[in-house]
Formats: structure tokens, C-alpha cells, sequence
């Protein structure tokens, strides 16, 4: 069964499946484009809300020091997508990349376990929108019914309109076409990068050297305790990290890291780009450093603003504005929210469509889904699917709780692209690589190291729930998967020649 499970799919088929008329992607996107998706999908809440929660518990005015340790963390990952990315480039992200190096069952595996981190993902974020919206209208003096909003109204029902409609409008846009779906990106973009320059710039003008002091505090150590919802590691060891002094800093990038998650979405466009060998690499390390640096300015500013301990946990830059006497820009910022949010829940809808059209191609998951629409090129089915059940969900359900799985299921997919880097290098050292991870295998051993630390702090009941869905896949596989993938009928066709994936 080893022999069957662990199969593995050329990167020549790979690239020859794309190129089927009735399968293949339409490619519209630039460097620009790709860049613009990731910023897009990067600042979202975490920019206007991790920065006063990690602040007050776990790092004080260090917090920037974490974002800086956290986007090192996602810059290791990123060197390593983008070497995929430019030597595969087609659609399925860490799915294809570990098809071509690991195997049919790992590659299963991280597909599964991606289009159920960006479905949550895309209904998370689009409660959260509708949150702010509902903000918005009622400072407006326009309430919507409770049963409208997700809260049950007197008769006991409960659905989040506007949660809904968003990704239906989302879906709609997606399925028009990605050239379509990136001008509305750099629009809202454009918009939502504008606001927090603009609290960047406003808020430096407010700023007390003294709040800095002390910029790193002394630690205060963690009771162990039993608890699910304690890290892994402290149940493990019994021990859990320090917050404040050296090691909070280390906590806090462990919370502020899922910040940073999005960018490996764009990997999820390969297909779709004009020249993916050349623009993979920019627009993931382009994002990933532009959302980096926006990251630390809002945490230095707002610990300037205000002192760590008085910050506010929900809404830590509007409420430090506020604190300065200057409540307007609390609007200005939750519009700003408003708006980032849009273009998350576009591009984590984009990314799991193209997942799921990936498995459907390769005949993991039913070939209906793998056909794209004759005129604009996309993949519609998967699109119109999981958009209408994204949003009944995001109708009914809050998803609290479940929101984590989406960071456990990211950095699961970080390891498995480091691993497969490796794998790649040696057991198809002739592939023509337009983008080369430098110091191989130190860099993908570090960010595996980095990346398994990060998820050893997740709590414990979030690894019993990813365990859970991970069992479900097994089974799907076998009963499904196993039998009909194109590997398993033998329905691959010839590998293209060498001059077209290889070096000759």
C-alpha cells in the first residue's frame, strides 16, 4: 500500500495538466497584483487588535520586537514557498507542491486540511465584517433587526445577513474573473493601507516618550496549569512561557505570528499569472515585507500613545485615540477594519476555490468540480459551492472557537512545504528552479524548528480538533481518494519534454 499512498505526480504532468483547454486557468496577474492579494489578505483585525492585547499581556512595548520575530518566522516559510511556487506553478499552493515531493496521502492530507482552514477562515472573517458594519450603521442611527445579525430575536432564529451577502457579492466577483477580482483588491487595498498610514502619521504626533519606559518588562512568570485550553507545550511539560521580559517577547510573536497568515495564499494564484517563474517570489516576500513593516510602525506608535498597561484589548488604536482626546479617528479606524476585512474574505475564498479545484483535477476529489467556466476562465463550480455554503455558515455560526483552527492549519502547512523543499532538491536536483531558497536545508530545518514551536503554544483542545478533522480526511482518502485520483486509473498523460519544465 506504501508504494500506492506515497505516489508522487511529476512536476512535467503538473504543469501539463494546466494546459488541458477544459481544465486550464485563465493567467491575468502581475507581480503588482500578487503583491496587492497579499497585502490585502494580510492586514485585517489583527493590525487594529493583536497589537493592545499582546502589548498589555506578554511583551509591554516590545511588542514590535515580536512582530519582527514573527514575520522572520513567516519570511523562512516564504523562501520556501516561493521556490515551489516558481518551479510549479499551478494552482493548490502547499496541496501540489506536496504531491510533487512527498506523496499522494501527505498531499491529500495538507489539501484537506486547507480548504477547511480557509473556509473557516473566509466565515470568520466575514462575521467579523459584518460586526464592524453593524458598528458603522448604528452610529449611523440604521439598526438591523437582531435576528439579522447572527443574535436569535424573539422567536428563537438567528441568521448573519450581512455576513452572507458579502460572500455571495464575494463569490460573484471570483467567479467573473481574477482580472475583475484584482481591481477591486487594489481598490480596497489602496483604501485600507491609506487609513493606517493615516493612524501611523496622526498617531506619531501624539506619542510620550515616557510610555516606552520600560520597554522590555521585567517577566512575570505563568502558573502551570491542566486545563485544554492551556498551550500543548505547558501540558506536555509542565511548563508555560513567561509573559513580559525576553520570553513574553517570544510569546507574543507565537500570538501575533497569525497576524502575518495569508500570505502563502498567494501561492494559491500561480497558475493564474502571467509569469509566475519571476512575480511568485516578489509578490510573497514583497507582501510579507511591506505588511511587516506596517505592523511594527501601528505598535510603536500605539505603545507610544498610550502605556501597555492602560491599553485596551478590543479595540486598542481606537480607544489610545480616544485617550488623546481625539475620539474621530476611532471611526476612520473601524472603517478601516471594515474595509481590510473585504478584501481578506475575497482572497481566502480565492485561495481555497483553487485548493479544491486542484484535488478535483488530480481526481481526489470529483472531477465535476475541475472544469472552468468557457468564458471567463474560472474555476465556477467550486467557486458557486463553497461560496453558498461559506455563507450559510457564516449565516448561523460565530465560529469562535473554531478560528484557531485556521492557525493550526497554516503552520502544519508551513512544515510541510519546508519538508518537501528538501525532498525536492534531491530526488529532482535537474528541475529548472527560477527561484532558489538560499542555504538549503538549513533555512527549511529552521523554519520547520520555528514554526512547530509556534504551534506547540496553540492550546490543547485545538490540536484535539485538527486531530479530528485529520482522522475524517484519512477516511475520505480511502474510501474516495485512493481509488479515484488520475494517478491511481493511470489517465496521466506523457510528461511534457525537458525544455518545458526541466533544464535540458
Amino acid at each position: 500500500m506504501s508504494n500506492t499512498v506515497f505516489r508522487t505526480k511529476k512536476v512535467e504532468q503538473s504543469i501539463l495538466d494546466t494546459e488541458e483547454p477544459e481544465h486550464a486557468l485563465k493567467k491575468s496577474l502581475s507581480a503588482l497584483d500578487l503583491t496587492v492579494f497579499g497585502v490585502g489578505v494580510i492586514i485585517g483585525t489583527g493590525i487594529f487588535v493583536l497589537t493592545g492585547k499582546v502589548a498589555k499581556e506578554n511583551a509591554g512595548p516590545g511588542v514590535a520586537l515580536a512582530f519582527v520575530a514573527a514575520g522572520v518566522v513567516c519570511a523562512l516559510a516564504a523562501l520556501c514557498y516561493a521556490e515551489f511556487a516558481s518551479t510549479l506553478p499551478v494552482a493548490g499552493s502547499a496541496y501540489t507542491f506536496s504531491y510533487a515531493s512527498l506523496g499522494e496521502l501527505p498531499a491529500w492530507i495538507i489539501g484537506w486540511d486547507l480548504v477547511l482552514e480557509l473556509a473557516l477562515g473566509t466565515a470568520v472573517v466575514a462575521v467579523g465584517w459584518s460586526g464592524y458594519i453593524r458598528a458603522l450603521l448604528d452610529n449611523a442611527g440604521w439598526h438591523l433587526p437582531a435576528y439579522l445579525g447572527g443574535r436569535e430575536g424573539a422567536h428563537g432564529f438567528g441568521f448573519d445577513i450581512l455576513a452572507a451577502v458579502l460572500i455571495l457579492v464575494l463569490t460573484g466577483i471570483l467567479v467573473l474573473g481574477m482580472k475583475l477580482s484584482a481591481r477591486v483588491t487594489r481598490l480596497v487595498v489602496a483604501i485600507k493601507v491609506a487609513v493606517v498610514l493615516v493612524v501611523i502619521v496622526a498617531g506619531a504626533f501624539f506619542i510620550h516618550a515616557g510610555n516606552y519606559k520600560p520597554f522590555i518588562p521585567k517577566p512575570v512568570p505563568v502558573a502551570a496549569g491542566g486545563d485544554l485550553k492551556a498551550p500543548l507545550i505547558q501540558l506536555m511539560v509542565g511548563w508555560a512561557p513567561a509573559n513580559f521580559g525576553v520570553m513574553g517577547i517570544f510569546t507574543a510573536a507565537s500570538v501575533v505570528f497569525f497576524a502575518f497568515i495569508g500570505f502563502d495564499v498567494v501561492a494559491t494564484a500561480a497558475e493564474e499569472t502571467k509569469n509566475p517563474q519571476r512575480d511568485m517570489p516578489r509578490g510573497i516576500l514583497g507582501s510579507l515585507f511591506v505588511c511587516t513593516v506596517l505592523y511594527v510602525a501601528v505598535s510603536v506608535v500605539v505603545t507610544g500613545m498610550q502605556h501597555y498597561t492602560q491599553l485596551s484589548v478590543d479595540a486598542p488604536l481606537a480607544d489610545a485615540f480616544k485617550a488623546t482626546g481625539h475620539p474621530w479617528f476611532a471611526g476612520v479606524i473601524s472603517f478601516g477594519a471594515a474595509v481590510g476585512l473585504t478584501t481578506v474574505c475575497m482572497i481566502l475564498l480565492l485561495g481555497q476555490t483553487r485548493v479544491f479545484f486542484a484535488m478535483s483535477r488530480d481526481g481526489l476529489l470529483p472531477r465535476f468540480f475541475s472544469r472552468v467556466h468557457p468564458r471567463f476562465r474560472t474555476p465556477h463550480r467550486p467557486t458557486i459551492l463553497l461560496g453558498v455554503v461559506i455563507a450559510v455558515v457564516a449565516g448561523f455560526t460565530s465560529l469562535s472557537e473554531l478560528a484557531e483552527l485556521v492557525n493550526i492549519g497554516t503552520l502544519f502547512a508551513f512544515v510541510v512545504v519546508a519538508v518537501g523543499v528538501v525532498i525536492l532538491r534531491r530526488t529532482r536536483p535537474d528541475l529548472h528552479r527560477a527561484f532558489r531558497t538560499p542555504w538549503v536545508p538549513v533555512i527549511p530545518v529552521l523554519s520547520v524548528a520555528a514554526t512547530l514551536w509556534l504551534m506547540l503554544n496553540l492550546p490543547a483542545e485545538t490540536w484535539l480538533r485538527f486531530a479530528v478533522w485529520m482522522v475524517l480526511g484519512f477516511i475520505v482518502y480511502f474510501l474516495y481518494g485512493r481509488t479515484h485520483s488520475r494517478l491511481a486509473r493511470g489517465k496521466d498523460a506523457p510528461a511534457v519534454p525537458p525544455s518545458r519544465g526541466t533544464r535540458a
